[in-house]
């Protein structure tokens, strides 16, 4: 579950106001064979590493849809660039914005940042990781899509779980949303956001001769086999190995379900190219088919929660319902104390942490997941880049 606390906890409202205040989470790290990470994304140029052909790019890396006073974090989004090209890994709140302070892309007004960009992977459709979907279908037109060679632009992200999720906590039951077509997928959310901004789209095709989305984007939902994904509701996840679903000149992509109850299907992602590979836990708890997933990669980029943090907002003496909470948050996110370990059963070079949970923590607390850990550990700011692999050699 991408859920933490928000405002109402934060400010100390007891557990009955607060039920209705819980909102979207996790947390990022990053680390790789080099980094550049000066300390405020908003005041400071693009942070670049030399003679690296891939290197994952650090976009956003705030947990969840609040939006943190006190940090310059913006929501969940990363790159993995690889020579000319780049491939975009979850879209939150604010991706735009940091794709162009980023050096992605061509830097021309007009022209970039995305006429460079090969693919968007989604890995799974909780807002925090979504929300910014529809500005790159819509205002990607005015920003390097109507330039990029590759049109159209894959879209990949889970599919339709196939039924609502179950209901967390006492009746009253809420109002279903869309009852008619409640769980969209990865394509039919797509469909349905173009719907929406039909509007936009035609008076901007017919009054400046630009494409339409269709022109532009083509989405999918991976393929999981469906022998996993016959019980939406079960937990935890189902054991599976990875299924690679994407290649091209320049990547290979697998995927794998990992533990984010009651969210279905949530999906991690391993991108294997010629200088190493990059593996994104998205939102998870612990997993065997992360580890598997991850397994020799060169950089693991993983969520985390700070399990302290999560029981400060529960004050003791706690009721049953408190507990209950503490435990949901806890099993669908990966702890400070857990992500360590992972990485070294995986045999991972280098962890970074992201999608930070709460983004407006110190680095200090998140560095103890070292422990546990051999490799070097890098815990994630906006617009770090983290070279992978060798240096290309200087001609």
């Amino acid at each position: 579950m991408c859920q933490v606390i928000g405002s109402a906890a934060l400010s100390g409202l007891r557990r009955r106001s607060m039920l209705s205040a819980m909102v979207g989470a996790a947390a990022l790290a990053a680390t790789g064979s080099a980094v550049a990470a000066p300390a405020s994304a908003q005041s400071r140029p693009p942070t670049a590493v030399k003679g690296y052909r891939t290197k994952l790019v650090l976009l956003g890396t705030a947990g969840g849809p609040v939006w943190y006073a006190g940090t310059d974090r913006v929501g969940i989004s990363s790159a993995l660039a690889v020579g000319d090209r780049y491939y975009l890994i979850d879209a939150g709140d604010g991706v735009g914005h940091r794709l162009r302070a980023s050096g992605l892309g061509s830097p021309g007004k007009l022209v970039g940042p995305l006429d460079t960009l090969n693919g968007i992977f989604l890995t799974h459709l909780h807002s925090d990781h979504i929300s910014d979907v529809n500005n790159l279908l819509s205002l990607g037109m005015s920003n390097g899509v109507p330039r990029n060679e590759r049109l159209p632009i894959p879209v990949w992200g889970p599919g339709n779980r196939g039924a609502l999720p179950p209901l967390f906590g006492p009746p009253p039951e809420p109002p279903v949303v869309a009852p008619d077509h409640p769980t969209p997928g990865t394509v039919e959310m797509i469909d349905l956001l173009v719907r929406a901004f039909a509007t936009d789209f035609n008076d901007r095709a017919r009054d400046n001769r630009q494409r339409v989305p269709d022109q532009m984007f083509e989405a999918h939902d991976v393929p999981i086999p469906p022998e996993y994904l016959d019980d939406p509701n079960g937990d935890p996840h189902p054991r599976m190995s990875p299924v690679t679903f994407y290649e091209d000149d320049w990547v290979r992509v697998s995927a794998t379900l990992v533990q984010h109850a009651p969210v279905f299907p949530a999906l991690a992602f391993r991108f294997d190219t010629e200088d190493g590979s990059v593996v994104f836990s998205g939102d998870t708890g612990t997993s065997d088919n992360l580890v598997e997933l991850a397994t020799d990669a060169d950089v693991l980029v993983h969520e985390v929660i700070d399990r302290d943090w999560v029981e400060q907002q529960f004050p003791e003496p706690r009721s049953p319902v408190d507990e209950s909470i503490i435990q949901h948050l806890l099993t669908a996110h990966t702890t400070i104390e857990e992500v360590g370990p992972i990485a070294e059963r995986a045999g991972v070079g280098t962890l970074v942490l992201n999608h930070l949970v709460p983004a407006d923590a110190p680095d200090r607390i998140f560095r103890r997941a070292q422990d546990g850990f051999s490799g070097r550990l890098v815990v994630g700011h906006d617009l770090d880049h983290i070279g992978v692999g060798a240096r290309t050699p200087r001609r």
